[in-house]
C-alpha cells in the first residue's frame, strides 16, 4: 500500500515550470529516495506535500484519500535550510517546537531528555542556539522533526554538515524509524546514502520524473552485462576460450588471484561463460558488476538532457 502519492502534479512560478506532470508513489513503511540535480524541482514537490504551497494541477493523496489540511500533523519535515531561533536556549527552543506538534509540555520534556541523552547533547540544554555547531543544530532539528512520531518523515539533505560518526548515527536512527513503521522521503545528492538506505527512488530532472522504481530493479535495469570472473590460471587461456558472445574488458592480478571483467554481448549467454571457462582456469568467484546509483544518476540525467536538447548550465 502507498502512504502517499502525487499524481500528474504541475507547478509554475512566473515563467518557470518547476514541476511538469510529476507522479510518484511512496510505499508505506519504506524509505523513498527523491533524487535530482539542483533546481530539478525536488524542493517544490516537497513544499507541495507539506502544504506550504499548492499544485497548479494534479493531486496529492495521503493514506488512500485526497490529502487534507490536518494531515500536516502526521508529517515531520527536516528542510535543507535549517531554521532555529539563534537567541533562544536550545532546550527552550526544542520544547517550543515540540509543543507546536501537539505534544504536552510534560511529555515533550520527557521525550526531549531521552533524545538529548541519546544524541549526547544534554549539556547544551541551557545554552543558546547561536553557540551550537552546524552539526549540533541539525541534531536538535532532527529530534524536533521526529518527536511527535509522524507517519511520514521528509528529510532534505539530513547529513549535510555531519562528520562520518554522526552521519552514521543519523543513518541508524532513520533505519530504526522505518523499523518502527515510519514512511520516509529522503532527498539527497549523496548516492552512497541512497544505496544504503532507500528501497525506492524517483529521479527528477528539469521538472520531470525521468526514472523511478525499486532501487534493486533500477540498478539491474541499468546493468551493463559485465561480469567479474576471479580465477587462478593463465589469462591468455581464458581469453582464447571466449567466442563472439563475449569481450574481455580488462584483467588484473592481485597476489595470484586474477580478475577479469567480461562483457556479455548476448545477455542470455552469461551462464555459458562459466562452461567455457571451467576447463581452462580455476574459478574462484563469478558475479555481475552492478552499476552504482551515482553512475546511474549521471547516465540517466546526461541521456535525458542529450535526447531533449538540454544544454548544461
Amino acid at each position: 500500500m502507498n502512504l502517499l502519492t502525487a499524481e500528474h502534479v504541475e507547478k509554475r512560478y512566473a515563467n518557470h515550470l518547476a514541476l511538469d506532470d510529476v507522479s510518484i508513489a511512496v510505499p508505506e513503511k519504506s524509505i523513498f529516495g527523491l533524487l535530482g540535480p539542483n533546481g530539478a524541482g525536488k524542493t517544490t514537490l516537497i513544499r507541495i506535500i507539506n502544504q506550504i504551497t499548492g499544485p497548479d494541477k494534479g493531486e496529492i493523496t495521503f493514506a488512500g484519500r485526497k490529502m487534507k489540511a490536518e494531515d500536516i500533523y502526521q508529517i515531520g519535515y527536516l528542510p535543507e535550510e535549517r531554521g532555529l531561533y539563534k537567541k533562544m536556549k536550545v532546550g527552550e527552543q526544542a520544547l517550543y517546537l515540540s509543543q507546536l506538534k501537539g505534544i504536552s509540555k510534560s511529555d515533550a520534556i520527557k521525550q526531549l531528555k531521552y533524545w538529548f541523552e541519546k544524541f549526547e547533547i544534554q549539556s547544551w540544554w541551557d545554552k543558546k542556539v547561536e553557540e551550537l555547531s552546524k552539526g549540533m543544530a541539525q541534531k536538535v532539528q532532527f529530534i524536533t522533526t521526529i518527536i511527535h512520531e509522524p507517519k511520514l518523515l521528509i528529510f532534505d539533505e539530513p547529513f549535510s554538515g555531519f562528520d562520518p560518526i554522526n552521519a552514521n548515527l543519523l543513518k541508524e536512527e532513520i533505519l530504526n524509524l522505518k523499523a518502527k513503521g515510519a514512511t520516509i522521503i529522503f532527498s539527497t545528492h549523496n548516492m552512497g546514502s541512497v544505496e544504503e538506505l532507500c528501497d525506492h527512488i524517483a529521479l527528477i530532472n528539469k521538472s520531470r520524473n525521468i526514472l523511478h522504481g525499486p532501487i534493486n530493479e533500477v540498478r539491474q535495469k541499468y546493468g551493463s552485462n559485465i561480469f567479474e570472473l576471479s580465477f587462478r590460471g593463465e589469462t591468455n587461456r581464458l581469453a582464447a576460450c571466449l567466442d563472439s558472445n563475449y569481450s574481455l574488458v580488462s584483467d588484473t592480478d592481485e597476489a595470484g588471484i586474477k580478475k577479469a571483467l567480461i562483457k556479455v554481448i548476448n545477455p542470455s549467454s552469461d551462464n555459458r561463460l562459466l562452461n567455457l571457462a571451467l576447463p581452462e582456469v580455476e574459478i574462484i568467484g563469478f558475479n555481475q558488476v552492478i552499476p552504482s546509483m551515482n553512475d546511474i544518476f549521471i547516465q540517466v540525467v546526461q541521456d535525458y538532457n542529450r535526447d531533449n536538447g538540454v544544454t548544461a548550465n
